[in-house]
């Protein structure tokens, strides 16, 4: 039997798709400029979404356990 905690919709959750949106939709990124340091904008995007995804699954981690 589940209890009232469990029933709630954790919509929160859904955070975690995000990282997935924005790095598997190749229109997003699919470009050289603007370029950073001379670094062309799809690797900096891609790093960048690595730490947004670390970020992001930690909110997520840290309301999961509260």
């Amino acid at each position: 039997m589940r209890d009232s905690k469990t029933k709630a919709r954790p919509y929160w959750r859904l955070l975690l798709l995000l990282p997935f949106i924005g790095v598997l939709w190749p229109p997003f990124y699919t470009s050289v400029q603007p370029s950073l340091s001379g670094i062309p904008f799809f690797f900096w995007y891609q790093f960048l979404w690595i730490l947004i995804a670390s970020a992001i699954t930690a909110v997520v981690y840290k309301l999961e356990k509260a």
